[in-house]
């Protein structure tokens, strides 16, 4: 199993995605030019924000975009890479929440952005491995089956090409199937990386490795700061998943983490579909080659960030996967971060409460390909002053009463419930000897509370544990080696540094010496 970071395309946590085994050619790495400004900084170097930036030098704009790590580092280099005409919010929810012409406009919406991405690959040239597949949803009890005549009627009207189907395209038992017409599947990490060599064949102008912790906005020029230097822009553009900092976004959105397996069949037989059932939550289905190797791409076991257990998620999603499957390799397992909005549809435009012309995008739940798409379209359209269909639809600062109210209710209960109930009850501990190899802990030692990690040649990392966004208590990860924020997803690594999410300071560090002991007895 390949579970070491590559020098290339490192990611936001220490398990490899499948993604990161293909050999992939870096874009360069540039400059930024402090004295020039630039129409739009783009921060964010996913699929949301390389497909902005591409779509606005394309229209003779001088962009520059800003990643904190590598291309990819986030929800693009673990994505599953679905591309669906359906989404996690289904079409009778749309219906119900918003309108049944709101239905439609999305439908319309997720059609273009795979023709869009088809487009480009076509167009530019992108060995992106992209094919058009039949995706099949699933029920296996009356409920599930009921709910699922409803999202056929539903998807009809909306326009989507769906119908009945006798096979549900993998060897899981069902009651009831749904086949999609023309949904896509494709490599992320080649797509991405060959629109941003695009981008800078533009004049665009990519730097990495560069984390912008504030902005100011002074005579309609944006000042971004960096702790290398301040890049002036007449707009910015966070395409960073989750905007940073506190404001209303964080609290309409929802962090959750997905767990995924890629695994070789003993029979050689793969899945030529994509496939999903209507457990809660939800499992999917596709397969990938990857250097001659086929792969099963297996995923599920979702949880809020930092609340359950990864371990069990991991070993829940394997016990699931050997009961269907002949498995006889897993290759690689991952997990990835999403963020749920309360009311179901993505937040994309101004930033509520931020200076003008600062950008947003967010709440793509698991469908951030295509939303990720989609909001490139909408922002670049925004800045471009073109009218757009979804500008009003995703607009950031609206509030459903009905459709988004429970929800928003729900989860700032629940972030408020554990800043307080993180404070009590760590594991207190005499000596960090306690604390076995490879092992992060939150612990009460001499009476502070502290977030402790012991690496595997016994060297301790002590860290502040309380998050520098709104001060809720981490957790640990023990699959991917992060510390993961309960409250609103910002994850850090051993170290402190911020890795993801809204969080725009590392985590405090503790000296050394301030401990007892900071390495076991040999």
């Amino acid at each position: 199993m390949r579970n070491n970071e590559t020098e290339i395309n490192r990611r936001d946590g220490a398990n490899a995605s499948m993604w990161q085994a293909a050999s992939i050619n870096t874009v360069a790495k540039d400059h930024a030019n402090q004295e020039e400004i630039y129409d739009t900084l783009i921060i964010g170097g996913g699929i949301t924000g390389i497909t902005t930036a591409y779509l606005l030098q394309k229209q003779g704009k001088h962009c520059a975009l800003v990643e904190a790590k590598n291309l990819g580092f986030g929800t693009t280099g673990g994505t599953t890479a679905h591309l669906n005409t359906f989404l996690d919010t289904t079409y009778p929810e749309i219906d119900s929440d918003f309108s049944k012409e709101t239905s439609g406009l999305v439908a319309e919406g997720t059609k273009k952005m795979i023709k869009m991405i088809s487009t480009n690959i076509e167009e530019l040239k992108i060995d992106a491995d992209f094919e058009f597949k039949m995706a099949y949803l699933f029920s296996q009890n009356e409920k599930e089956t009921k709910e699922l005549q409803s999202i056929l009627e539903s998807s009809q009207a909306a326009g989507v090409a769906v119908s009945e189907a006798d096979e549900n395209g993998v060897p899981i038992p069902y009651d009831h199937v749904l086949r999609f017409e023309s949904q896509a599947q494709f490599h992320p990490l080649k797509y991405i990386t060959a629109l941003a060599k695009e981008f800078e064949k533009l004049g665009g102008k990519i730097i990495e490795q560069i984390f912008i912790h504030s902005t100011e906005l002074r005579e309609d020029i944006h000042y971004a700061k960096s702790d290398k230097f301040i890049i002036q822009a007449k707009n910015i553009v966070y395409a960073t998943h989750i905007p940073p900092g506190i404001n209303i976004l964080s609290l309409r959105n929802a962090p959750y983490r997905s767990y995924v397996l890629a695994v070789k069949l003993n029979s050689g037989e793969y899945p030529d579909c994509l496939a999903y059932d209507m457990q809660e939550p939800y499992h999917y289905f596709r397969s990938h080659e990857i250097d001659g190797q086929q792969y099963l791409i297996i995923g599920g076991a979702d949880h809020k960030t930092g609340h359950g257990d990864p371990l069990k998620a991991f070993e829940d999603l394997q016990d699931y996967a050997k009961k269907y499957f002949d498995i006889g390799e897993i290759s690689y397992k991952w997990s990835s971060q999403y963020y749920v909005p309360v009311d179901g549809l993505p937040y994309v435009g101004q930033l509520p409460g931020g200076d003008k012309g600062i950008y947003v995008a967010t709440g793509f739940n698991g469908n951030g390909m295509i939303l990720g798409s989609l909001s490139a379209v909408l922002i670049s359209d925004l800045i471009l002053g073109k009218e757009n269909p979804y500008e009003k639809l995703f607009n950031p600062s609206r509030l459903k009463p009905i459709a988004g109210f429970a929800e928003f209710v729900k989860e700032n209960a629940d972030v408020a419930y554990h800043f307080v109930a993180d404070r009590f009850g760590a594991e207190i501990i005499k000596s960090t000897s306690e604390l076995g190899k490879s092992e992060g802990k939150i612990v009460e030692f001499d009476g502070e509370k502290l977030a402790l990690y012991k690496d595997n040649a016994g060297k301790i990392t002590a860290l502040n544990p309380v998050c520098t966004h709104a001060g809720c208590i981490v957790n640990w990860n023990p699959t991917e080696k992060t510390w993961d924020c309960p409250c609103h997803g910002g994850r850090f690594s051993v170290d402190g540094q911020v890795l993801t999410g809204p969080p725009q300071k590392d985590l405090g560090s503790i000296p050394l010496e301030e401990l007892e002991s900071v390495r076991d007895k040999k």
